[in-house]
């Protein structure tokens, strides 16, 4: 998919999404702007362990 592409699917999605979603996406691309590729690849890896280990992580916290 194009750039052109994915920031309209992004703006279409963005409608249908409730605003905590979007602040949260907005933090996101903010923070992964001016990041080399291997800065944004360590930081969506790190996002994919995070949310598939969720639940055990919330337990680990009581």
């Amino acid at each position: 998919m194009s750039t052109k592409e994915l920031i309209e699917q992004i703006t279409k999605t963005a409608g249908n999404v409730p605003d905590s979603i979007l602040q949260q996406v907005l933090d996101i691309l903010k923070s992964a702007e001016n990041k080399s590729e291997e800065d944004v690849s360590f930081y969506s890896n790190l996002k994919k362990i995070l949310e598939e280990d969720k639940e055990l992580l919330e337990r680990l916290a009581k």
